[in-house]
């Protein structure tokens, strides 16, 4: 892996530095980037952590949570996007980044449109989180609790609770490290991804309710929308894990969730199992990801969601 180098001597001379990750943000995403902004400030660095979408709530018990801003105005020395295979994916963060003297990137998806001057790729990376831990020892930073902590929910959620192939020997070796710190596995672990609301539990029925199956029952998708989530009182990272269950369906190799954003567009998850590679499909609408994990967003309407399905099926051949 490259980068490191480069990326230590941009971070030693910088002394205002902003840290973000991407849109609709994830476990993999808040967990890295808190724990580079936290590892970044016991060097002295004045550093602004920033989600363009806020906090998810199953976050915002994390140490350091209530410190992530959705904005920030002002110049930095240097901007860092965690978790983001393209500039898009940082939603309007990333103006923020247009001024930075130095943009850094970390990031392990497989597909990528670069945008900074310096970068540290791992596409073998189970998470970020990975590279983070990495990047704070190259540092020479005393990974602490908090940041443990941080860590540990960057790959606890990446992996599925360590149940998906990303998961690695290395990534054993991680979360040994982070345990002997103090780190208290199985309560964040229940708390963070085995725990769900009662909104997240209805919402979760009624998409798996409404699953259709194309292809000989090999491709599976379903839809829901802003009426269901004011229905549940519920959010939109509420169904972010339905998605994998509905792969978990015997037969399925695709699974596809449409979940409305507003009255135009429709956000798109997709799935996969074996090496079917569904970001081949993502990039078309200017999305991407990982070859069986990958998302974009499609208008909103029956003739895109027809048009975009019949491209998934060609990946079954």
């Amino acid at each position: 892996m490259q980068g490191f180098g480069r990326a230590r001597e941009a971070i030693r001379k910088s002394r205002h530095i902003a840290v973000a990750g991407h849109a609709n943000p994830d476990g993999d995403s808040i967990g890295s980037m808190l724990a580079l902004g936290l590892g970044l400030e016991k060097l002295g660095k004045r550093v602004h952590m920033i989600s363009h979408d806020g906090v998810p709530p199953r976050y915002r018990t994390l140490p350091g949570a209530c410190r992530i801003a959705k904005g920030f105005k002002g110049p930095v020395d240097m901007a860092i996007a965690v978790d983001c295979g393209s500039k898009e994916m940082l939603g309007k963060t990333f103006s923020i980044f247009k001024d930075a003297s130095d943009i850094l990137e970390i990031d392990h998806h497989d597909f990528r449109r670069p945008f900074g001057n310096i970068a540290i790729i791992d596409r073998k990376a189970a998470a970020v989180g990975e590279i983070i831990f990495m990047l704070l020892k190259q540092l020479g930073v005393d990974i602490t609790k908090p940041i443990a902590q941080n860590l540990m929910t960057s790959i606890i959620v990446e992996t599925g609770s360590f149940r998906l192939p990303n998961t690695r020997p290395f990534t054993f070796e991680v979360c040994t490290d982070l345990i002997r710190r103090g780190v208290d596995f199985y309560k964040l672990v229940d708390t963070i991804f085995w725990s769900k609301s009662r909104a997240a539990a209805i919402l979760s029925g009624v998409c798996l309710s409404r699953c259709r199956f194309l292809n000989g029952g090999s491709l599976v998708w379903s839809i829901i929308g802003k009426r269901d989530f004011e229905a549940a009182k519920g959010h939109d990272e509420d169904v972010d894990p339905v998605p994998d269950d509905m792969r978990a369906i015997e037969s399925v190799k695709i699974a596809v969730l449409f979940r409305e954003k507003d009255a135009g567009t429709l956000r798109v998850s997709l799935r996969s199992k074996g090496r079917i590679n569904v970001a081949e499909v993502a990039e078309r609408y200017n999305g991407g990801g990982h070859f069986d994990v990958a998302g974009c967003n499609i208008k909103n309407n029956p003739k895109a969601i027809n048009e975009f399905l019949n491209k998934v099926r060609r990946l079954l051949g």
